[in-house]
C-alpha cells in the first residue's frame, strides 16, 4: 500500500500540473503577466523520504499554485504515540520512538481573479509500525478538498459538492453527508465566528473499524478505492469553475476584498491547521513546501467595514461563512 498510495499521488500531481499549465497557456493575454509553468522541486529529506514541491507564481490565471507530494519516513516520539492512540486502539505507546510512514499530496491554489475561488486538496496515507517486526500496527488514510471563494456563486458552490458527493456515493451513501459536516466543522475560524469556504469534504483516521462504515467494514484496499475516487474528482469539481470565471473582470475594491479574505486563509493554516503544526513539529521538516499553500499577496485591515455593508456580495459572503449551507443538488 506504501509504493501504491505513493504511485498514485505522484501520477496525480503530474496530471494536474499538466492541467494548470494548460489552463494558462490558453488564457488570453492580459498585457501584464505571461503564461506561468510549474518549478518543480525534487527534494531528499535527510532524516528519512523525498517529495517533489511544484509551484507556480505570477500566472495570468493563477497567481500563486503549490502541487506537493511527500513520501517521507521517521521515528515518532511517546507523545505523538499516545496523541494517535485516541483514534487507534491498536497503539500501545513506548518509550521507544517507533517507526512510521506517510504519503500525500497537497494542493494549494490562489488564482488572480477575485472571481475564481481558492481551492484546497490533501489525501494522505499514514502508518505506524512496530519496532521489531516493521509491521503496521495502525494504519489510515484522510484528506479531503475545500472551497474558498471571495464571492458566492451558488452555481460554482453545487458543482463542486455534487461532483465531490457523486465520486463519495459510489462507495457509500454515509460518506458524504458525513465528510461535508466534518468540513464545515473542521475549516472553521473559532476567532472570527465563521467557516473559511463553502466547504467539500473531509475525513481523517479513516481505517476499516471506522464507525462510519456500518455493519459491513470495508478493506484497506476498498478505502483506497475510496481515496482514488475523491482525488480523481478534483479537477472536474474546480476546473469548470475556472473556465467559466477567469475572464470576468474586476474592480479594486473586489481585488481588496479578495486581499482580506486571503487573509483570512492564512489565519487558519497557521493557527488551526493540524497538517500544517505537524510538518512543522516534525524533525529535518521541510518548512517551504509545508508553507506554500500561503499566498503571496494577502492583507489586514483594522475594523474593516468591507463585508458589513447590508445589501453588498461581499455580505452575502459572510453570511453564508457564518452559516454553512447545504450544497448538494443530486
Amino acid at each position: 500500500m506504501r509504493i501504491r498510495m505513493a504511485t498514485w499521488v505522484t501520477n496525480l500531481q503530474d496530471h494536474i500540473v499538466k492541467t494548470l499549465e494548460s489552463i494558462e497557456a490558453q488564457a488570453p493575454p492580459d498585457g501584464e503577466h505571461a503564461p506561468a509553468t510549474f518549478l518543480r522541486d525534487h527534494w531528499i529529506r535527510p532524516t528519512g523520504g523525498e517529495g517533489s514541491s511544484c509551484v507556480m507564481a505570477g500566472g495570468r490565471v493563477f497567481e500563486k499554485a503549490g502541487v506537493n507530494v511527500s513520501v517521507v519516513e521517521g521515528r515518532m516520539p511517546r507523545g505523538g504515540q499516545e496523541q494517535m492512540r485516541a483514534d487507534h486502539s491498536s497503539i500501545t505507546p513506548s518509550d521507544t520512538p517507533l517507526p512510521y510512514f506517510a504519503t500525500g499530496l497537497s494542493i494549494v491554489i490562489h488564482p488572480r481573479s477575485p472571481h475564481v475561488p481558492t481551492v484546497h486538496l490533501n489525501y494522505r496515507y499514514f502508518e505506524l509500525c512496530d519496532d521489531k517486526t516493521g509491521e503496521p500496527v495502525a494504519w489510515w488514510f484522510g484528506g479531503g478538498s475545500d472551497l474558498t471563494p471571495n464571492y458566492l456563486y451558488p452555481e460554482d458552490a453545487e458543482l463542486f459538492h455534487d461532483t465531490l458527493k457523486a465520486a463519495c456515493d459510489k462507495h457509500n451513501p454515509k460518506y458524504y453527508p458525513t465528510y461535508k459536516e466534518w468540513c464545515d466543522k473542521y475549516f472553521y475560524l473559532p476567532h472570527r465566528g465563521e467557516t473559511r469556504g463553502v466547504g467539500g469534504v473531509f475525513f481523517d483516521d479513516l481505517t476499516t473499524s471506522s464507525d462510519i462504515h456500518g455493519s459491513k467494514n470495508p478493506s484497506r484496499e476498498e478505502i483506497f478505492e475510496f481515496v482514488k475516487s475523491c482525488s480523481s474528482a478534483f479537477l472536474p469539481a474546480y476546473v469548470p469553475i475556472v473556465q467559466r470565471r477567469m475572464g470576468k473582470a474586476w474592480t479594486e475594491h473586489e481585488r481588496r476584498w479578495q486581499l482580506l479574505r486571503r487573509g483570512r486563509y492564512v489565519e487558519f493554516n497557521l493557527l488551526y491547521d493540524r497538517g500544517t503544526k505537524f510538518g512543522l513539529n516534525i524533525p529535518g521538516a521541510r518548512v517551504e513546501s509545508i508553507l506554500m499553500s500561503l499566498p503571496e499577496y494577502a492583507r489586514w485591515e483594522y475594523c474593516t467595514p468591507v463585508g458589513t455593508e447590508e445589501g453588498s456580495r461581499e455580505k452575502a459572503l459572510q453570511d453564508v461563512l457564518k452559516k454553512p449551507r447545504e450544497w448538494a443538488t443530486k
